[in-house]
Order: C-alpha cells, then sequence, then structure tokens
C-alpha cells in the first residue's frame, strides 16, 4: 500500500486489501451500524436532488463493496422513492468469499434485502424495491400504519414488520433487525433516518465520500435533526483516488 500523510493511494490497493480496510467486527452480538454517504466539497448530500449525482468510480466501487458486506441495507421511505432502489445487485461469490473470512457476506451468496424505514407504510406495491428484487425487501413500519397498505405490501412480496405503535424508532429497528441475525447493518440515508441514528447515539461508524465537486444551491447536508448533538469520532482510514475522491472512514467505537 502507498501511503501518503497517512492516507492510502486507492491505485496501490487490491480488491482484498479494500475488502479488508472495510471489514466489519468479528463475532458480533449486536447490530453494528454503519453508514454510507457522499458529499461534496462544500457540503452537498446531492447534485440534482440525487446523491447519485455525486458519485465517482471509486464511491461505486465502495459502494458495492459496503453492500456486498453487509447483513441488511437500511434507507428511509423518502429516499427508497427519490433514488428509484430497487433490489440490491451484489457477486455471490465475493459474498460467500466473505462469509468464510468472517467480515461480512453470505453463505449462500444471496445478496442483503434492503430494509425500507416508514412508519406509514407508504409504498407503492409496484415498486421497484417489491418488483426487481432477488430477496423479499423489509417494510419496517408500525401497528398504527393502515392495515390496507400494510397487506398490499405483503401480498406484493414484502415482508411487513412492525417495529413501533405510532413511530419505528432507531432502537426498534435495531431491535427488528437483530430478531432476525442481521447484525451487520449499512445505512445509505436518507438525511433525516441518518440524523434520527444519530441522535439515539447507534451509529458506529461512518464511510463518507468527498467528491471533487463544488454545487452550491440549496441541497441538503448529509444528516437532519431536530437537536444539535456532537459525537466525538476517530478517524479509521483516508483513502484517495487520482480523480480527487477521498474516501474516509470514521468510528465512534
Amino acid at each position: 500500500m502507498q501511503r501518503s500523510h497517512n492516507a492510502i493511494q486507492l491505485t496501490g490497493l487490491s480488491p482484498d486489501d479494500l475488502a479488508q480496510l472495510y471489514a466489519f467486527p468479528p463475532q458480533l452480538d449486536a447490530p453494528w451500524v454503519r453508514a454510507n454517504f457522499v458529499s461534496s466539497i462544500d457540503g452537498a448530500a446531492t447534485s440534482g436532488n440525487l446523491s447519485e449525482g455525486l458519485g465517482t468510480p471509486a464511491d461505486k466501487a465502495v459502494f458495492l463493496l459496503l453492500r456486498e458486506l453487509a447483513d441488511v441495507i437500511v434507507v428511509g421511505a423518502g429516499t427508497a422513492r427519490a433514488e428509484n432502489y430497487g433490489g440490491a445487485r451484489t457477486d455471490p461469490g465475493r459474498r460467500r468469499a466473505f462469509h468464510d473470512s468472517g467480515i461480512g457476506g453470505h453463505p449462500d451468496g444471496a445478496p442483503p434485502p434492503i430494509a425500507v424505514v416508514t412508519a406509514s407504510a407508504v409504498l407503492q406495491p409496484d415498486a421497484r424495491l417489491l418488483t426487481d428484487t432477488r430477496v423479499p425487501p423489509l417494510i419496517i413500519t408500525t401497528t398504527a400504519a393502515p392495515a390496507d397498505r400494510k397487506q398490499r405490501l405483503a401480498d406484493a412480496g414484502a415482508e411487513v414488520i412492525e417495529a413501533g405503535d405510532i413511530a419505528v424508532t432507531p432502537h426498534g429497528l435495531l431491535r427488528a433487525l437483530r430478531a432476525r441475525g442481521l447484525l451487520r447493518v449499512l445505512t445509505e440515508g436518507g438525511p433525516q433516518l441518518f440524523g434520527e441514528l444519530l441522535a439515539a447515539d447507534v451509529v458506529d461508524e461512518l464511510c463518507l465520500t468527498t467528491a471533487p465537486l463544488l454545487v452550491g444551491g440549496a441541497a441538503r447536508r448529509i444528516s437532519l435533526s431536530a437537536h444539535e448533538f456532537r459525537t466525538r469520532m476517530t478517524r479509521a482510514h483516508v483513502l484517495l483516488d487520482d480523480d480527487g475522491t477521498i474516501l474516509t472512514r470514521w468510528a465512534r467505537r
């Protein structure tokens, strides 16, 4: 690995090197929550209202790697709709190899399910999330959500999980995932869900890509919350790509 001022040049890493840098802790007995976001140099979380507008080749490579390591991918319903989420597309061979080495993945190579957090179960049964996937999505919702909406989503193939009475709290979400053995948790947003997870102090690490762009406009930040908090993070690594992309990983514990 070629290092410069404590940073690692991405071009000097093999795929196995990169996977080891993003490995989940071994032998987890509780959910480990990893967030993955991209932002511009001036702090925009989207360009053209989509995070995809900030993507670079390095960011896309790490985005896919993090999915291949995870047990489940958690998103808010607004993000699932805005980004037109479908099921995760991962490499079965890599998923099996990651599982065998104890850093993530899945024993039979199956992709991680998408878990959508929506207190009111407002999702369309014909959305790509349900029609373009290899594994059923998880709809994390509430007992107060209309029963007919939940039934339509279940009829469309989703696993509907009630994880709260009138709201899905971060702890309720994680209890539901833990009960299903989904401990390697990857959240991809959006900002409101991430802000709620941060405010509840359940985020273990943040993988943040800084795209070499200035965007301006009125785009949101990667986190939004009702109150300010100060969570101290420790730098785990910094990766530099030749096009100026900076990939950082920040750990809470």
